[in-house]
């Protein structure tokens, strides 16, 4: 008898995908699979073990099978990808909107299937959100030295290309041993369970190791739930931070993604509707609470709305929400300008809460600001009506000024960007997901656009990874599960964007998934264009255009026809030319029920009917000494800026 009582004998490939199956998340009484599905691209580093595994587990359809069996509920539904990097992104889109509760593992070769996860794992954990990774590695065994895609490192010789995905992975290990998954398997899901840690887990799997028996035991597939804590604030941090709240003449909170993970949307409402603080909000955190909510004054930062902007710049008590306050946040540390400001950061990390000297408050978001809530009550603290008469005014002006920017007075026209979005913000309903990443779109968004819903807006600016919309709106899609209808999801892209990754394009087709696309052509990289001429470098290489006689990118715009390469790729396709056009266009790619694709040339706006401007600085550092004019006189520009940068200590 076996020290752990009876066995099974399966490979380890098997062992994992069953483990996996068996898997599960618990919040508040909700219990879903942690691992829901496997994204695969197949290799000869686990075609034979992973590969074989999925089939068994009947991810082929097959069902039952000595690595998954005993009925549908540990079956490992498997989801054919086309590009790693992009099942990165399906997975992490997944993941995202099933609140971090349920994520999708992936499964590559070794070499160059292995190392395209690294820019999505670095995205995943950038994020807060777990994806697990299963690449395969080189033979444990060494039987051939070297085999096919192996990195030979000369002063080490257990190195492999997987070595890449540790800086950006919350837990890394390589499994040289069948009975080493075991531990590792474990751990693996304690981090992606983990509010505070979760992140890419990476799992590398030799490729020999994968493909050997070894006789489990059987309490190894027991189903197991891991519990996904709300940690509450401790005493004495909690009675700090009342303190610094009542003493607080002009607060202003900033929330961030950790409202949405922790499904705190409406504890924050009850907080705001006792107190009146107005409430700003990152990309992440963008929809916690209606455009319409009096206290919502929008984006805060550099793509923010002057509302948030002005407000922050005169704020004593900056309340942080569940935000990593990155650079766009603070505008690169010149936003927060009245010389008594205070921090006071809730967070579920301790790293996070912590930022710009803040007073922590270590706890869940919804445990914490309930936490806050009951300790202000029956206190009387409420901000001056002066202050709220203030802030709800300028959201108003502010509101006016997007409707400017949406206005589309010569339905014959080209549309602008701006135009597009106002033409979508008509359209959708709190249903509506709105799917970006990259390239100009986001900073509009963040300005402009009326979030309806707590998970309608769908920005991942973490890392701002060009290439994401497609493949993470194909797993909001399947985390929306069979519902009928599908909620719309749109996934907005640039010219730039698109061509980074349209490969998943396929696996909406294949999977008849009703993918919304819609395409904006402005023939460049229009975000960096513009940011290359604010810091003196003339929109150098940003522009899709034939070179010119001397070398240069300023010809006539190439004749790419992105319209066509969707279609070929298996998308319906609505071309719009006008604004009328684009009205009828978009109505139409929303009721349709299998993928379909917008696809719009947009106008340069002039300065009346384009996006406000940028409502706060970010620091892009400019040439020191240069001998063109656009430099030097950028350079000017950004000594004025930088010299109002403080360190909050």
């Amino acid at each position: 008898m076996h020290p752990h009582g009876p066995t099974r004998r399966l490979t380890t490939a098997q062992a994992l995908v069953a483990f996996l199956a068996r898997q599960y998340t618990e919040r508040d009484g909700r219990r879903q699979r942690l691992i829901s599905a496997t994204w695969g691209i197949f290799g000869h580093g686990n075609v034979a073990g992973i590969g074989q595994a999925l089939v068994e587990a009947g991810g082929a359809g097959s069902g039952g099978g000595n690595g998954g069996g005993n009925g549908a509920a540990h079956r490992m539904p498997y989801l054919q990808g086309r590009n790693e990097q992009a099942m990165v992104h399906a997975a992490v889109g997944y993941a995202r909107q099933s609140g971090r509760l349920s994520a999708h593992a992936v499964t590559t070769s070794i070499g160059p299937g292995a190392t395209n996860l690294v820019t999505g794992a670095a995205l995943a954990t950038i994020n807060r959100l777990p994806v697990l990774l299963l690449p395969g590695d080189t033979f444990a065994t060494r039987p051939a030295d070297p085999v096919l895609q192996q990195l030979e490192v000369p002063y080490a010789g257990d190195v492999s290309v997987n070595d890449c995905l540790r800086p950006v992975s919350r837990y890394f290990d390589r499994i040289t041993r069948p009975e080493a998954l075991i531990p590792a398997a474990l751990q693996a899901m304690r981090v992606l369970a983990d509010p505070a840690e979760t992140g890419a887990v990476t799992l590398a799997l030799p490729q020999d190791v994968q493909a050997e028996a070894y006789d489990w035991p059987q309490e190894f597939f027991a189903e197991r739930d891991w519990h996904v804590r709300r940690p509450a604030p401790d005493a004495h941090e909690l009675e700090t931070a009342v303190r610094a709240v009542r003493s607080a003449r002009r607060p202003l909170i900033v929330v961030g993604g950790g409202v949405r993970h922790s499904a705190a949307e409406e504890t924050l409402a009850a907080f705001t509707a006792a107190t009146r603080i107005p409430v700003a909000s990152t990309q992440a955190g963008k929809g916690a609470l209606r455009h319409d909510h009096p206290a919502d004054v929008g984006g805060i930062g550099h793509t923010g709305t002057a509302t948030a902007d002005e407000l922050a710049r005169t704020a004593d008590l900056v309340i942080g929400v569940g935000t990593r306050f990155s650079d766009f946040t603070t505008a690169s540390g010149t936003l927060f300008a009245d010389p008594a400001v205070r921090f006071l950061h809730l967070n579920i990390t301790g790293f996070d809460a912590h930022k710009l000297a803040a007073l922590p408050l270590v706890a869940d978001a919804r445990a914490g600001l309930e936490a806050l809530t009951a300790a202000l009550a029956g206190r009387g603290y409420r901000v001056d009506p002066a202050y709220e008469t203030e802030y709800t005014g300028a959201k108003e002006a502010w509101d006016a000024r997007v409707e400017t920017s949406f206005a589309t007075p010569d339905p014959t026209a080209r549309p602008t960007q701006a135009q597009v979005l106002g033409l979508l913000d008509a359209l959708v309903t709190e249903d509506d997901i709105i799917v970006n990443a990259a390239g100009s779109l986001p900073g509009d968004l963040h300005k402009l656009w009326r979030t309806r819903s707590r998970d309608q807006y769908h920005v991942e600016y973490g890392y701002s990874c060009m290439g994401y919309e497609i493949p993470a709106a194909i797993g909001v899609l399947l985390a929306d599960g069979v519902r009928t209808p599908r909620r719309p999801v749109w996934a907005l892209v640039g010219d730039g964007t698109y061509l980074m990754n349209p490969t998943e394009i396929v696996t909406a087709v294949q999977e008849n998934l009703p993918l919304k696309l819609l395409i904006l052509q402005n023939h460049g990289y229009a975000s960096i264009g513009g940011l290359s001429e604010s810091v003196g470098a003339e929109g150098f290489g940003t522009a899709y255009r034939r070179r010119d006689a001397d070398g240069g990118f300023t010809g006539p715009p190439l004749p790419v026809d992105l319209a066509a390469n969707a279609a070929s790729l298996g998308l319906r396709v609505l071309r719009a030319t006008t604004v009328d056009d684009l009205r009828e266009a978009l109505s139409e790619a929303r009721d349709a029920e299998a993928p379909t694709c917008v696809y719009v040339e947009t106008e340069t706006p002039d300065t009346v009917s384009g996006p406000p401007p940028a409502q706060a600085w970010w620091d892009v550092p400019v040439a020191e000494t240069a001998s063109r004019p656009a430099a030097v006189k950028a350079r000017e520009e950004y000594d004025r800026q930088v010299a109002a940068r403080r360190r909050h200590l």
